[in-house]
Parts: structure tokens; sequence; C-alpha cells
């Protein structure tokens, strides 16, 4: 058995006899038997709402607990009773639905074992501290935040541990990322607030009112969970979209987006300049060496050029060694300094890169074809980018890294 299986273990045998030492309800049978039903059945239905952080090969579920209005009204036996059914229920529907992870019965004990030493503690501090507080105004409600904030500190700290001895987490940056991460001022505040309401009702025997706070906070909890999901949907289609059109070897655009842009583009009647460059002798490099010196030399070219773009610029990868970029804003003197300034810097840099179990550094230069025009519909940007394509075969055949260069003045 693993360390970390050991801490476990003894989370779980140590609330057992913290419960069994205090040994009693503080609350009549039946009286806690309606309130433990009602806060199973909304527990189990709040479950699907938790948020899911994952650390490496543990996932850390985060999600509002009643535990702290319960154990405070029932004490550490009536804690542990309704950690131990909450817990199991979640791990049969886990079961059944197969979401469980393989160590799911395991981490059952886990989370028996923590939660009910978390919420046996905040019932002897709220037993010592509470005469104190009703001096203050609003002394039961900043006795609740206090609470709760020890709650989510014990409650980081447990899983601190297991993950550290368990080697998911090995810095400490991690560790803080436990402790404020996941967690922020609204939330604990939102964790106070409902478990104090529900603490009152309970004490108060208003089961009504009780219940209704269940269902708000159930209601409240569904539409911010669904908005989440939405966000994160369209975050994850706009991530995916973005991995289309993204190269994978440079991480610029590549030739699918800019004939996307092309299109765009095309709608107005801006000035544009189009730059194709290419890496002059190309074949000679991945002759000499290997495709993946070839590729960090093709990286180093991406990069030379990104590093000398604006938010107003878009490169791309249009195939191979070749990239065209699509500089937009700018005189045309300004687009033909720009390019003369990357090919000379990549005339004078060199790229380093590992062959043969040795370091090498490998020089290249590069060739430029620009053309400059005023986007109109008698000339589409794909007839542009060809124009551009054949000034950059005209620096080819004057010799290499070069630029030829076009003004189109007529629109």
């Amino acid at each position: 058995m693993s360390k970390a299986r050991i801490f476990d273990f003894s989370l779980f045998f140590i609330s057992i006899a913290v419960a069994l030492n205090f040994g009693h309800l503080t609350i009549p049978g039946d009286t806690y038997l309606i309130a433990l039903l009602v806060y199973w059945f909304f527990s189990s239905i709040y479950y699907h709402l938790r948020i899911v952080s994952t650390n490496r090969n543990s996932n850390i579920e985060y999600g509002i607990s009643y535990t702290a209005s319960l154990g405070i009204f029932s004490g550490p036996f009536g804690t542990f009773i309704f950690e131990a059914l909450y817990r199991v229920t979640v791990y049969v529907y886990k079961k059944l639905t197969k979401t469980d992870d393989p160590e799911e019965f395991l981490d059952t004990f886990y989370n028996i074992g923590s939660f009910t030493l978390t919420g046996s503690i905040t019932y002897y501090l709220y037993q010592y501290w509470y005469p104190s507080f009703t001096s203050f105004p609003f002394g039961f409600w900043l006795l609740m935040f206090l609470l709760t904030v020890i709650s989510s500190i014990l409650s980081s700290t447990f899983i601190s541990i297991t993950c550290w001895i368990s080697r998911d987490i090995t810095t400490h940056r991690e560790v803080i990322s436990l402790y404020i991460g996941n967690r922020s001022l609204l939330d604990v505040a939102k964790i106070a607030i409902s478990n104090g309401l529900l603490l009152l009702f309970l004490q108060e025997g208003h089961w009504d009112r009780l219940i209704s706070v269940f269902l708000l906070n159930y209601i409240v909890s569904r539409s911010f969970y669904s908005k989440s999901q939405s966000v994160q949907n369209k975050f994850e289609r706009d991530k995916f979209e973005q991995m289309a059109y993204q190269d994978f070897l440079t991480g610029t655009f590549n030739r699918s987006y800019m004939d996307k842009t092309m299109k765009e583009l095309e709608q107005g009647e801006e000035w544009i300049g189009i730059a194709v460059a290419d890496i002059d002798k190309f074949k000679k490099i991945n002759d000499a060496y290997n495709h993946a010196v070839g590729d960090r030399v093709i990286q180093h070219f991406a990069d030379t050029l990104t590093s000398h773009l604006n938010e107003d610029d878009i490169l791309f990868r249009s195939g191979g060694e070749e990239f065209t970029i699509f500089m937009r804003n700018k005189t045309f003197e300004q687009t033909l300094n720009l390019v003369q300034e990357i090919l000379q810097e990549i005339q004078s840099s060199s790229v380093k890169a590992e062959y043969n179990e040795q370091n090498i550094e490998i020089t290249y230069t590069a060739s430029f074809g620009l053309y400059y025009y005023k986007i109109n519909p008698k000339m589409s940007i794909e007839k542009a980018y060809v124009f551009a394509d054949q000034l950059l075969l005209e620096s080819k055949v004057l010799g290499r890294n070069r630029v030829s260069s076009k003004l189109e003045t007529v629109e």
C-alpha cells in the first residue's frame, strides 16, 4: 500500500474515532433523520454541478458543501453518518454511469475521512467561539464566514498532503494553487451564507424555509453552471478552430486560414502589402543534415518573421519553407523597410541545432517578393498573392538573399 493511501485511511479511521468518541447525536433521532434525508437528497442532486480540477493523476472536485451546517447541528457523530451515506451514494452513481476513476472506491474512504474531520473541527470551533461572537454586530455571520475559511484551508491541507505524498504535486506553487487557485472570496461567502441560513432554519425547525434555501441555491448554481458550460463550450470550439488553422511546426497560421483571410479582406478596399518569403537552398540543408535540422531552420525563420510583425500583420506558412505575410495599415515604404530589416537579420543570424549528438550552428538566407496594392473588385487578393510569388521567383533568379518589390498604383 502506498504512503498516500496510508494517509487516506488514517484520515478515515481518525474520523471514525472522533465520531465514536463523541458517541451521540446532539438532536433527537427523528429530527436528525429528516435533516439527513434532506441534506443527502440535495447534496446528491447538486453533485453534478461540481467543478473538477485535474492535477496530474488526481482529479480534485470543488463544490458547495453543506457539511458545516449539518455538522454544527448534529455533532461529529451525525457528520460521519451523513458523509458516509453521501460519499457512498456518489461512488455508486459513478459506477453506474461509468465515470468512476480506477481507484474511486479507495478515494471514497479519503472523502469520508477528510470531510468528517473538517466538519467535526468546525463543530468544536463553533461551540467554543459562538458565545464570544454574539457580542459583535452580525457576529453569527462573521463566525460562519471564519469557519468557512478554516474549513476551506483544512480541506486544501488534506488534499495537498495526499497529493504531495503521491507526487501528483511536486512544487510549492502547485500547493499554493490548491489553496487559492479554485476558490474566490465570493465562493467562500456563498458557502458561509448558505450554511448559516441552513443552520438557523435547522435550529428553528423551519423545514419549508430550509428546503427553499436548498432549492434557491440549486437553481442559482444550475444557472451559473449552464452559463459556464456555454462559455467553456465556446472556448473549446474556438480552440478547436484555432488548431484547425494553425501550423503544427511553427505555430503560425496555415494555408487554410490564409484562404479564409483573403476572402474576408476582399470585402474591403484597404492598401495591403503581400510578401512571400522562402528559405534559399533549403533542400541542401535537408540533404546535408536531416529533416529534424531542417525543421529547426523553418522554426527559426518563422520566429524571425514573427518578431518583426505587429498586431495588424498576419503571418502564414503557405507551404513547406515558404511563408506569406499580409501587412496592413502601412505605406509601401514601410512594408519594404520591414521586409529588408527581416532579410538583414536572417543574413546575420544563425540557427542552433543538434546533429549526430553534436551542437551545430547553421546560417542561411531568404528571398522575398513584395506586392503592394489597394484591394479592389478588379483584382482578387489571390491574384495579388500570385504576383508576389512571381516577384519571389525574380529574387531567386537575381541571385537570392534579396527582395523584389512592386507598387501597384492602378486601382
